[in-house]
Order: C-alpha cells, then structure tokens, then sequence
C-alpha cells in the first residue's frame, strides 16, 4: 500500500514537471504544424524539445516510481481527451489530470468489486483492460493515417 508519504515524495516533482509543461503551451501547439513551421512562429525547438522532455521525464519517472505499472493509464488518457477535447494544450493537459484520476479511481472500484468477497484484482489488470484496446486502436488508427 501506498501512504500520504509517498504523494508528499512525489508532489514537487510533479509540480515542478507541470509547471515546465503549462509554460510551454503554446509551442505544444505550434508542434503540432512541425518543427519548421512553429520555428518560423518563434519558438526555439531544440530548447523547448528539451525542456519538455526533460520535464515529462522528471514527471514519468516520479509517478512510475510510486504507481508502478498503473502508469500506463498516462498513455491512454491523454489521447482520449484529445479525441473529445482537440488539440489546444490549455484545456488538454489539466483535463487529462482530471480525467486520469477519475479513470484509475474506476478501476481500482471495479478492482475491488468485480470478484467474490474478500480478494480483489490488481487495480493495474483493470487499467490495462481498459487501455489496452484503447491503446491499440489509436496505434492501428495512426498506422491507417500514415497508409501502412
């Protein structure tokens, strides 16, 4: 089990992470019509391509180290939102924070209620029953837009 101790280890990395990224909003944007484009718009892609790797980095190693494989729902969520959401990073990375927690809160429910009283499935089976053919649409969805 996991303790309060444990979101305090992890907290100022997260925060530090998600300030990087909330500042870069725009040039996530920009990203999105190529490097070519969004420098032509000012941004310095080689600095904020670092800085951002460098901060979702920080952010995934910290939560992996905690969460372990539940991870895997930060792979989903965000493309999810994107779906319903669009593109504009503004709106896109606090809803998939909420959203994500919303989603492992309803997995560790079924995790807990789905098998006869007293056990329980590992909340990271749900998730990965969720995601996973979720996950694997996107993947065949990317490979039909690039003609594979």
């Amino acid at each position: 089990g996991k303790s309060w101790l444990h979101v305090m280890l992890l907290a100022p990395y997260v925060l530090v992470g998600l300030t990087v990224v909330l500042f870069y909003t725009r040039e996530l944007d920009l990203f999105s019509l190529g490097d070519i484009q969004a420098q032509q718009l000012g941004v310095n892609v080689a600095h904020t391509r670092l800085c951002l790797l460098l901060a979702a980095s920080l952010m995934t190693a910290a939560a992996v180290s905690v969460s372990g494989v539940i991870g895997f729902v930060g792979l989903v969520v965000p493309h999810l939102v994107r779906l319903v959401l669009g593109p504009l990073h503004r709106r896109l990375l606090p809803a998939a924070i909420l959203i994500g927690g919303v989603l492992v809160l309803i997995a560790d429910t079924l995790a807990r209620s789905l098998l006869p009283r007293g056990e329980e499935l590992p909340v990271g089976v749900v998730t990965a029953i969720m995601g996973g053919p979720f996950f694997c649409y996107l993947l065949l969805r990317r490979k039909k837009a690039v003609g594979l």
